[in-house]
């Protein structure tokens, strides 16, 4: 592989939602080109829909079957074609064709990087009921990564700007959650978040770990776990010569981050790290009724190929209408181009 720009292969999302759109949108930026050789993997003919949905038509979608076809050149979208049958996949439903072509568009994109034919991948939106309609059935994105990799430990990392946050649990039950919040977990979180922001080019990372409960459960009045789980892991992370920091209370450790306290969170379960990062990361237009600015990522901790993702949903309400921001797919990008070169 090419040891200049890395080649990022980014999946095509639910065909039925804006991913195909923001990927067309995304690579309208020529700059792209000068940090990075990306190249999509899907169904050629949905991008050249997506390209007349925006209003785009100097720009040439390029069928091709294998990454060594790749040329790399500004406003030619190179497409590695999966698509085993011609379907007019439904804009802005539900749909099991639409399910079953994004899921294998995720498997191409990680057997290309376990191959070391790309150098990272960028996740464009799925939806998951339409995923499980296809008979894949998978919680997510994370879930897939981890069984087509062979992961079992790993974690969910959200950045936007000055605001990173890693999630010792994501896709369960609040109920569950709380249950998760292990001595072992937290530890072995709060490493992945060091390695991350390692691999970021940060030198020697500050992590601030968040408490559970309220006021991390005031000497256990309100809860036992900051006491019994949170507070050993971190004292486990310093033994181990991380600098970390916690138990905090969950409503200050943001704004302490914010500000540059720490260069990491650590969040216990995933409201409570999505919800501030969102936040700060979501700029929604209540005039427009649409959403001005959703610039957040989403990174796969602990994996043995690079994983970086947009932090929205398909948002079937906008597919079709070429309205929808492409900061947050950007933002991926440039994010899988950083950790290509520092891994």
């Amino acid at each position: 592989m090419s040891k200049t720009l890395p080649i990022i292969g980014i999946t095509m999302g639910d065909p039925s939602g804006i991913g195909p759109e923001i990927g067309v949108k995304a690579l309208l930026d020529g700059s792209l080109y000068e940090r990075c050789r990306p190249l999509f993997v899907g169904d050629p003919k949905v991008f050249e829909k997506a390209a007349g949905f925006i209003g785009v038509i100097d720009i040439e979608i390029i069928p091709i079957k294998e990454v060594s076809e790749a040329k790399f050149e500004p406003n030619k979208i190179e497409v590695i074609d999966i698509a085993t049958e011609e379907f007019d996949y439904p804009i802005g439903k539900v749909s099991a064709q639409s399910g079953d072509i994004a899921f294998r568009s995720i498997v191409k994109v990680i057997d290309l990087a376990m191959k070391n034919e790309i150098d990272a991948t960028v996740t464009n939106p799925i939806n998951k009921e339409a995923m499980n309609l296809a008979g894949h059935h998978f919680a997510g994105h994370t879930e897939v990564y981890s069984h087509y990799t062979n992961t079992p430990k790993y974690s969910m990392m959200l950045a936007h700007e000055d605001l990173r946050v890693v999630h010792v649990s994501t896709h369960v039950s609040l109920r569950q959650a709380c249950d998760l919040v292990k001595k072992e977990r937290v530890l072995e979180v709060i490493k992945l978040a060091n390695t991350a922001c390692k691999g970021l080019g940060i030198a020697e990372p500050k992590i601030g770990v968040a408490g559970l409960n309220p006021h991390c459960g005031e000497g256990g009045l309100f809860g036992t776990e900051d006491i019994e789980e949170i507070l050993p892991a971190v004292e486990a992370a310093k033994a181990a010569g991380i600098n970390a920091e916690g138990p905090i209370p969950a409503d200050t450790i943001f704004s302490k981050a914010r500000g540059g306290w720490y260069d990491i969170v650590v969040a216990m379960y995933h409201d409570q790290g999505h919800i501030p990062l969102k936040v700060v990361g979501f700029v929604y237009n209540r005039e427009k009724g649409q959403w001005d600015d959703v610039s957040g990522v989403n990174v796969t901790l602990g994996l043995p190929i690079i994983r970086a993702s947009v932090d929205h949903g398909t948002a079937f309400d906008n597919a079709g209408k070429g309205i929808s921001s492409a900061a947050s797919l950007v933002n991926a990008i440039d994010y899988a181009c950083m950790l290509s070169e520092n891994k």
